[in-house]
């Protein structure tokens, strides 16, 4: 923190925090008041701001529920993936309805102002008649927030995978079905789907920002500060600074060596350019708001939209074939079958991807 600062010019004043990777699990309670110390000795935590952690509730206590909300934080992410008991055995994660509960039920007694599920989709022994039922518990809970995340399997470099059998993962078209079903079940009770992965309720600030327009995406998902700076912290983490995107190293041994030679353990860095700018914030109206202003862009990038995106224009014209948007010359809509496919909408204008336009798989982004 302290290099990085030093980088930077001096203290910063913080709106948003997080607390990844299910930090409690991995420190004791006095390592994080430890920790929470030294981060407010260094930064200005506003009081207004938003502070969340991630949770496993298979491994967290009533006492240390407690101790969170007494140091600042006001946001809570419950990691569930499914509550199917094939599932669980599956993936080798043995997580109880009512463990889940008894978390969510003490956080609200210590004051937490939003509580966050998240599910995953694609996991092996998954069916849609199981995660129904997930659905079914999950509602009951009442979360403030949903994100449900597609499950990648990639065993050559997440070695727990390798046990799972590919033949008993869902097929493209079941994975589908289960979100379908998701956001389904999700809208009938109430919560606003605001895009790919996440859902609110109508009264959540996710939910009013994007309403007023004000809604954002970074590395962590969606959110409603889109003019702050990022700064990351910790192996792989990645962060951005202005027009600036940096991530630090991959390693453990990489990360500590370089720490205690006084060297910022960044490993790679990156300057937008203008044009990797006019994309971002094309990339960001279609995910967050699934609409795209022509005539704006062109106005605040002094470009001719069809003439600068002329290839892309054509690929979308593929989709709109399909039906998942709708093209004229002021607007570029995202339509409802489309939102499922917002991932590979926005693709079409990374000009960092490599891959065939022309053969787009839906099922990869699904």
């Amino acid at each position: 923190m302290d290099l990085a600062l030093a980088a930077l010019g001096g203290t910063r004043e913080v709106i948003q925090m997080h607390w990844g990777g299910g930090s409690p699990s991995f420190l004791a309670d006095d390592e994080m008041r430890h920790l929470m110390d030294m981060i407010r000795s260094r930064f200005q935590l506003l009081p207004e701001g938003e502070y969340s952690i991630e949770i496993d509730p298979r491994k967290v206590k009533g006492a240390t529920v407690a101790l969170l909300a007494e140091l600042g934080f006001n946001r809570m992410s419950i990691g569930v993936q499914d509550f199917a008991p094939e599932v669980q055995q599956a993936v080798n994660r043995i997580q109880s309805l009512e463990e889940t509960r008894r978390v969510m039920d003490t956080a609200r007694e210590c004051g937490f102002k939003s509580l966050a599920v998240d599910l995953i989709y694609g996991l092996p022994k998954q069916n849609v008649i199981g995660f129904n039922h997930t659905l079914d518990e999950v509602i009951k809970l009442g979360p403030d927030r949903l994100s449900i995340y597609s499950y990648a399997h990639v065993p050559n470099q997440a070695k727990p995978q390798r046990r799972i059998s590919e033949a008993d993962l869902p097929t493209a078209d079941e994975r589908l079905q289960i979100l379908q079903l998701a956001i389904r079940r999700l809208t009938d009770a109430g919560y606003v789907f605001i895009g790919m992965d996440h859902f609110a309720k109508p009264t959540d600030e996710l939910a009013i920002a994007q309403r007023q327009g004000r809604l954002h995406r970074n590395f962590q998902g969606y959110s409603t500060h889109a003019e702050a700076d990022l700064m990351a912290f910790g192996v792989s983490a990645i962060g951005k600074i202005g027009p600036s995107h940096v991530q630090n190293v991959r390693t453990l041994n990489d990360y500590y060596d370089r720490l205690d030679r006084g060297i910022l353990p960044v490993l790679r860095g990156i300057q937008l350019t203008p044009d990797d700018l006019l994309r971002r914030s094309i990339i960001q109206a279609l995910m967050c708001h699934f609409t795209l202003p022509i005539e704006s862009f062109e106005l605040a990038h002094l470009i001719n939209f069809k003439s600068y995106f002329a290839t892309e224009l054509a690929d979308l014209a593929v989709m709109e074939k399909d039906g998942l948007v709708t093209m004229t010359d002021q607007w570029i809509t995202v339509n409802p079958p489309g939102r499922l496919l917002v991932r590979a909408i926005a693709m079409v204008f990374d000009r960092y991807l490599r891959f065939d336009r022309e053969r787009i798989r839906y099922s990869k982004v699904i």
